[in-house]
C-alpha cells in the first residue's frame, strides 16, 4: 500500500457506488448481499493499514442510501465509480484493485451464485481495473 495516497471519503462513497451496482444489476439486493458486503469490509478493508472504521462505514453508508432510493440505477453507480477511478488513478493501487474484484464477486455470489447481469459488470470491472 503506498502511504502517499489520501484516502478520502469521496473515495469510500465511490466504493459503495460500485458494490451497490454489482447487488443491483439484477435489478434487486437481497439481504445476503448486503450483510456480506459488511463482513466483507469487517474481515478484509478493515485491516488495511489506512483504513479504519470510520472512513470504511462511508462504504456502507453510501450502498444503504443507494438501497433506500428507487430510482437510483445500477449503470449509472457503475459509470460514477469507473469515472471517479479513471480521475483519481493513483488511489487504485493493485492490492486495492484485489479488494476490490474480490468483494465485488463476493457479492455477487452470496445469492444464488453469480446471475448473467453479475456476470456482466463483473467482466467489465476486471477489464476497467486492468487498464
Amino acid at each position: 500500500m503506498d502511504n502517499n495516497n489520501v484516502y478520502t471519503p469521496t473515495f469510500f462513497e465511490n466504493l459503495g457506488k460500485l458494490f451497490y451496482a454489482i447487488a443491483a444489476s439484477d435489478h434487486k439486493v437481497e439481504a445476503i448481499e448486503i450483510s456480506t458486503l459488511k463482513e466483507i469490509i469487517k474481515s478484509h478493508w478493515a485491516i488495511v493499514d489506512s483504513f479504519n472504521n470510520d472512513v470504511l462505514k462511508h462504504i456502507v453508508f453510501k450502498f444503504d442510501r443507494l438501497y433506500k432510493d428507487e430510482h437510483v440505477s445500477s449503470g449509472a453507480c457503475y459509470l460514477d465509480f469507473v469515472n471517479y477511478k479513471n480521475t483519481q488513478k493513483h488511489l487504485f493501487t493493485d492490492s486495492i484493485k484485489e479488494l476490490i474484484l474480490q468483494t465485488s464477486n463476493a457479492i455477487a455470489s452470496s445469492f444464488s451464485g453469480r446471475n448473467k447481469s453479475e456476470l456482466i459488470m463483473l467482466a467489465k470491472l476486471d477489464i476497467e481495473l486492468k487498464k
